[in-house]
Formats: C-alpha cells, sequence, structure tokens
C-alpha cells in the first residue's frame, strides 16, 4: 500500500489541493497530514476514511514532522511505500502505478521524482554532491535520458518516497534538522550504508516554488544556514568546512549592507549552529 504523507503548516488549502490531486490513482493509498500548526483548527475538515490527521502538539519542523508520520505508518506496515510530498506540490493527472514502478524496481530505496512548476519548467532532477569541496548542487539527470531511473546522490524532500521494504528498521530524517538539508543528509546517510538512491520522470509533482517558506525570509536563511553547516559538518571533511565557513561569514556580512534580512540570517544561522 502507498501512503502520502505530507505536513501542514498552516496551509490547509494547499493541503486540500493536494488531495484533491491524488484522486487520479488508481491504487489503494491513504493520506496522512502531520499538523505542524495545531491552532490550524481547518485541517481537521479534511479527516476522511482515506485521510488521517496526527497533530504533532507544536511546529517540529519539517524532518520532525515526517519522522511521527514514518513511524506510524511503519506500525502498519513495514513493506508500504511512502511518498513524502509537500502541501504545495500536487499530481499531475497522469501520474502511473507506483507500486508497479517498485515491483520492477525493488531495488531502489529511496526514489526522488521529478519535480516541474506550474508553467512546465524543471524545478527538480536529481541532486549531486561533491565531498572534497562542500558542494552540494542540483543537475538535470532526466532530460536528456529515456532511463527509467538514474542513481544520484541525493533527492529533494518535496516529492521523495521511501520503499520501506527495502529496510530492516525505520528510516528516519536526523532530528537535528528544523528545516532545510534534511533530505539531503538523509540520502547521504542511507546512501553511505549501501542503499540505492534515485530519481525517475516515470512520474513527478508540479509545486510553487518557496509558498510556504518565503513567508519568512529571515527564518528562512537562519534556518538553512544552520542545516547548511550540519550538512557540511556530518558529510565533509574538517578543511572543507572551515574554508566554507569562512566564505559563508564574510559573503554575510557583505549582505548585512544590500540585504540585511538575508545578511542577518545567515549570521544567526552561524550563530546557533555554534551553540549546538
Amino acid at each position: 500500500m502507498i501512503y502520502f504523507l505530507t505536513v501542514n503548516y498552516y496551509s490547509t488549502n494547499l493541503v486540500a489541493q493536494l488531495i484533491s490531486s491524488l484522486s487520479c490513482i488508481s491504487i489503494q493509498y491513504k493520506t496522512v497530514i502531520i499538523n505542524n500548526s495545531p491552532e490550524d483548527d481547518s485541517i481537521n475538515n479534511l479527516q476522511s476514511e482515506s485521510v488521517m490527521i496526527i497533530d504533532a502538539g507544536s511546529n517540529l519542523g519539517f524532518g520532525n514532522a515526517c519522522n511521527l508520520g514514518i513511524k506510524w505508518i511503519y506500525t502498519q506496515d513495514t513493506e508500504a511505500i511512502i511518498w513524502i510530498i509537500n502541501p504545495d506540490a500536487y499530481l499531475p493527472e497522469n501520474t502511473l502505478d507506483i507500486t508497479h514502478f517498485f515491483k520492477l524496481h525493488p531495488e531502489i530505496s529511496i526514489l526522488g521524482t521529478i519535480i516541474h512548476t506550474p508553467t512546465g519548467e524543471v524545478w527538480f532532477a536529481g541532486g549531486r554532491f561533491i565531498r572534497t569541496t562542500g558542494s552540494i548542487m542540483t543537475q538535470d539527470m532526466l532530460t536528456n535520458t529515456d532511463a527509467e531511473y538514474v542513481a544520484c546522490d541525493w533527492v529533494s524532500g518535496c516529492s521523495l518516497i521511501i520503499n520501506l521494504a527495502n529496510f530492516g528498521e525505520c528510516p528516519l530524517f536526523d532530528p537535528a534538522y528544523f528545516l532545510y538539508y534534511e533530505d539531503f543528509e538523509f540520502c547521504r546517510r542511507y546512501a553511505n550504508e549501501g542503499y540505492l538512491i534515485a530519481i525517475t520522470k516515470q512520474f513527478g509533482v508540479l509545486h510553487q516554488p518557496s509558498s510556504i517558506t518565503n513567508r519568512n525570509v529571515f527564518l528562512k536563511i537562519k534556518y538553512s544556514t544552520y542545516s547548511y553547516l550540519l550538512s557540511l559538518e556530518k558529510h565533509t571533511n574538517n578543511l572543507v568546512f572551515m574554508l566554507r565557513l569562512i566564505r559563508l561569514i564574510c559573503y554575510a556580512i557583505l549582505l548585512m549592507f544590500v540585504k540585511p534580512k538575508i545578511g542577518l540570517g545567515k549570521v544567526y544561522g552561524v550563530l546557533i549552529y555554534f551553540r549546538g
């Protein structure tokens, strides 16, 4: 069975749009909503036989909220397919049978899908990581290939599918992350354990970039900076980390004069990293 897992943070209208788009799926599925905004009572109107809402109690951030859902799904079915999808994303009408895809490719443990903007532009089609330089980047690995999937270094949490059948224990995001780069860390940690990470264009989602996180630019930059440094600490060496840190601090100081909210967000991100 497939479970669609999404996180709500004052985004009931977007979640409703997502749920509506799932009607194109012809196989049995269930939607699990983790409510990171307990005061948002409107989300309860979406509950039904096929939609379950789990109250997080407070804003846990993306990864920790997903962990609540993953743990619950794991108790229901240790061989389920979990499709983590952003509330500001939705499925197009021509979505294929996801379970059939995994029957054909059981070797894939974590699968990302191609992500388009509503205007049809490719927003995400694969992630690369160069450990020797600390470069975390996106790269279109799908446009010029007919392959059903392509192995990659990491995939976006906006549309990330976990094949639970391949895991001996429940796979979880690192709880140290509040927002940003938790998808990168998740993929790299399990890739280092031998699990196959891949990206496909056999099916995908439409996504309105940053329609939620851009509500507060300062917080967005603060959390992304902290998570970026945490990722470098975990997946590069000390030299690379220090060089990246110095460059980041210098850039933050320059931004303080031209884009103070962004510059200040970076400074605060560095500070909370070192407060650890």
